[in-house]
């Protein structure tokens, strides 16, 4: 299984904070984001955003990081600041 965490307005939007998710061999963070948008709204338009950021197990990454069972996969909105 995948720990799935959800911050701030996509928190907020989807009306969760995590969820656990099977995983499978070979996985990447891209196919589990579109197994994720795969059902339906809201999941995917706010999963879609164009500047969404992803961690796994506390590191930034980009789409094509292979998972791992166990793994926990965050994704958040861009921070901003002023």
């Amino acid at each position: 299984m995948i720990k799935v965490l959800f911050f701030a307005r996509l928190r907020e939007e989807l009306g969760i904070d995590g969820l656990q998710w099977p995983w499978q061999a070979g996985m990447t963070l891209a196919e589990l984001l579109s197994q994720l948008q795969g059902q339906g709204e809201p999941w995917a338009s706010c999963l879609a955003q164009p500047n969404l950021l992803t961690a796994v197990n506390q590191a930034i990454v980009d789409s094509q990081e292979l998972l791992a069972d166990g793994d926990e996969v965050a994704f958040f909105p861009p921070v901003t600041g002023g």
